[in-house]
């Protein structure tokens, strides 16, 4: 008879993500807008509509002792874009999780985390599996494990990668989606630590030369001075979508030099722009990425540059990481897959010097978020995304409420080991 906890069965659910997934080339094209809605046909293989409502697929696991622990598979909302998996399908998902991953799963040993994601993701016909499959159920494996030694997730990854067990909570980060203003007063109001994303999408948002970008980022750091509390000083975060280098150019100089200027028009913040430029391939964003930091850097500004677009998986963060072709990397988790390689992708970051945000998608679910969560505290990552969905407020507080959670109660059993070591030492 078997003593190791095991899985005697599992149970799939559809579900829903908290936005949609877009087709980012169609939008680059300028498609028009009906309401909510997209005008034009699709240009990304995968896409019925422009924009589809994003779908998610539940796994539960039911352990030995009958209780059930959950992980949920999704895409992100550029799915099919910068080198990432094609949009999420739940049939195909359902099928090859079914007659794949659920016999993995069943012979697994959910005592050990690494141990049993290695064995359920091995290869399958010489490829690896979805990487929405292993973001859920690496999701689902690590609450299994979390419940067999009675402890939090993050316990779990500090204990597997011999992390000490963390104290300081992680700056949050907002987006705004395409209700800018009014996110961005939101944010402010509840004193999120880096804001607003913005969603610099399309040629509109950007502006001829960059002007209305820049008229949004000096709006934005005035609003920051005109409604926030005393003291409160964000980071200034913009994800531009490759606009930088479609509008100005695709010299790394050129494209330096307009964050640089851009940074001089805000000053006292620290800017991050994120995906200034997309040259194509990992190959390309390495070589031009490293260039830009470099001239960034020789101008002594307070503006970093972030890598998301071509910087999907651990590989891909690692070949980043080492040869500095960011200041900060994202961890965009379902587009890393198992959540045990973000996990690796955070400490790959810190080893060499660069900042690591733990990131994800809009179109992820309250669990996924929570296990976010519990992956960022334990690797003490530099900042994590607010998420799921758009709406600023529902983000901050499932990210937000579940950190503070999580640091109480380590902090409680910081302070009964504490108890047990002094009577020990008296007894």
């Amino acid at each position: 008879m078997r003593n190791s906890p095991n899985v005697k069965d599992v149970i799939l659910a559809p579900g829903n993500g908290s936005f949609f997934y877009d087709d980012q080339a169609a939008i680059r094209t300028g498609a028009a807008h009906d309401g909510f809605l997209y005008v034009g046909a699709p240009l990304t293989p995968g896409f019925t509509s422009i924009r589809m409502p994003a779908r998610s697929l539940s796994i539960g696991l039911v352990l030995s002792d009958d209780v059930i622990v959950w992980g949920d598979m999704m895409s992100v909302q550029y799915s099919g874009a910068g080198g990432r998996d094609p949009v999420f399908q739940v049939d195909a998902i359902e099928a090859l999780t079914r007659s794949v991953v659920i016999p993995r799963l069943l012979a697994a040993d959910v005592s050990n985390f690494l141990n049993a994601c290695k064995h359920v993701f091995a290869y399958h016909e010489d490829k690896r599996l979805p990487l929405a499959i292993e973001y859920g159920v690496s999701q689902a494996l690590l609450g299994a494990v979390a419940h067999v030694a009675r402890t939090t997730p993050a316990e779990v990854i500090c204990s597997e990668f011999s992390l000490p067990l963390p104290e300081r909570p992680i700056p949050i980060y907002a987006q705004s989606g395409d209700s800018r203003e009014l996110n961005v007063d939101k944010m402010v109001l509840k004193s999120v630590d880096v804001l607003p994303h913005g969603l610099i999408n399309s040629r509109e948002k950007f502006g001829p030369s960059g002007e209305t970008f820049r008229n949004f980022v000096r709006w934005v750091a005035k609003r920051t001075r005109e409604i926030g509390q005393p003291g409160y000083h964000p980071i200034l975060h913009f994800d531009v979508y490759g606009w930088i280098g479609l509008e100005i150019g695709m010299q790394p100089e050129k494209i330096a030099d307009f964050i640089g200027r851009l940074a001089d028009e805000v000053p006292g913040y620290r800017l991050h722009i994120e995906c200034p430029a997309d040259f194509g391939s990992t190959e390309a964003q390495l070589e031009k990425y490293a260039k830009i930091v470099e001239f960034l850097d020789a101008r002594g500004t307070e503006a970093r540059i972030v890598a998301d677009e071509q910087c999907n998986t651990l590989e891909d963060i690692q070949l980043f990481a080492k040869a500095k072709a960011a200041h900060l990397i994202q961890i965009k988790m379902p587009d890393v897959g198992s959540i045990a390689d973000s996990a690796r992708a955070v400490l790959i970051c810190k080893e060499n010097g660069i900042g690591a945000y733990v990131g994800g998608s809009c179109t992820e679910t309250d669990l996924s978020a929570r296990a976010a969560v519990n992956i960022a505290v334990a690797t003490q990552a530099d900042m994590i995304l607010a998420k799921p969905g758009m709406g600023v407020d529902e983000g901050i507080s499932i990210v937000g409420n579940e950190q503070s959670r999580l640091l109480s109660i380590l902090k409680y059993r910081r302070s009964k080991n504490s108890m047990r070591t002094v009577d020990a030492a008296s007894a």
